[in-house]
């Protein structure tokens, strides 16, 4: 297990402090709110270009406006794998190495909804960082010490008791917003295991984060009496008062230590929380992280 200095109190410009990125491509999604704006602030206060995408060009712009340096902003709606494969067709024609790739963009739903047959919090969550990763691969592996950052979560205890539901993807047989949330965030943990695979001879790396309980926008598409309640005064102070929930600040930190730390030079396939490496709340079974690859793999054949 891999122990740093740092623990859940240290923020994002902690971690980073002393890091040159100067030189260094660095591409994230989810820039315009949330952590993922605080990770976009800090790296790039780092010095390196940012290639930041939000769900639409306006909002990435506005996010690369409000934070200024080496920006270039892009469109990435992850449920629209149409959107995804034409912002990583923008990130390819820049023809740079990515140093860093950091699929921090996210949604929750409390109803099901239901896009090209994939429940849309496992179709954006995991499919649409999947193809970007994909499409972005060779860039990656073209750095000198290439990272992709996959944003998960503790949630992943939610998920199914097999992990994955392969049967069920498009809720057809039952929707608890809880687990499938959960499975998508489980799902973004084994692309991380199967990708440290892909990798191997190369220097690129992969691994998991979980950011910590913070009350962001992530809960902004909930809809009814739970929706409600996820967006109200009452379940902001549960969070910051009973559940040990962090500033957006110390949220950010765990995936910008894991992205910029040298002391992770080489490291891949793991999972870390609170700027530390720990067991995941999940058992990884390998059986689990080749059937989600191939399934994967087959899924966005139209999009390779």
């Amino acid at each position: 297990m891999i122990k740093s200095k740092f623990s859940k109190k240290h923020t994002a410009e902690q971690v980073t402090e002393g890091i040159d990125l100067s030189g260094k491509t660095v591409v994230i999604t989810g820039i315009n709110s949330g952590i993922g704006k605080e990770t976009f602030r800090v790296l790039a206060k780092r010095g390196a270009h940012i290639i930041g995408t939000g769900r639409t060009l306006e909002k990435a712009v506005e996010a690369c406006n409000q934070v200024g340096g080496d920006t270039t902003p892009l469109a990435c709606e992850l449920s629209d794998l149409k959107s995804v494969k034409a912002c990583a067709d923008a990130v390819k024609a820049t023809g740079k190495p990515i140093d860093i790739l950091i699929c921090n963009a996210g949604m929750s739903v409390t109803d099901l909804q239901v896009i090209d047959g994939l429940e849309i919090q496992f179709l954006a969550n995991h499919m649409g960082h999947f193809l970007l990763i994909r499409q972005l691969l060779d860039q990656i592996k073209a750095a000198e010490a290439g990272r992709i950052v996959m944003l998960s979560s503790d949630a992943i205890k939610m998920s199914p008791k097999s992990g994955i539901d392969f049967d069920n993807l498009d809720g057809g047989k039952g929707f608890k917003f809880g687990q499938f949330y959960g499975q998508s965030k489980l799902a973004n943990l084994l692309t991380a295991v199967a990708l440290t695979n892909q990798l191997e001879g190369t220097a690129a790396t992969a691994n998991a984060v979980h950011p910590g309980v913070i009350n962001t926008g992530l809960t902004r598409h909930g809809t009814g009496a739970i929706g409600w309640f996820l967006k109200s005064a009452l379940f902001e102070w549960i969070v910051n008062n009973l559940m040990g929930g962090k500033s957006v600040e110390q949220g950010a930190s765990t995936e910008c230590y894991v992205a910029t730390s040298p002391d992770l030079d080489g490291i891949s396939g793991k999972y870390f929380a609170d700027n530390n490496q720990e067991q995941p709340p999940f058992k990884v079974d390998p059986a689990v992280v080749n059937r989600l690859w191939e399934y994967s793999e087959n899924y966005i054949t139209p999009y390779v």
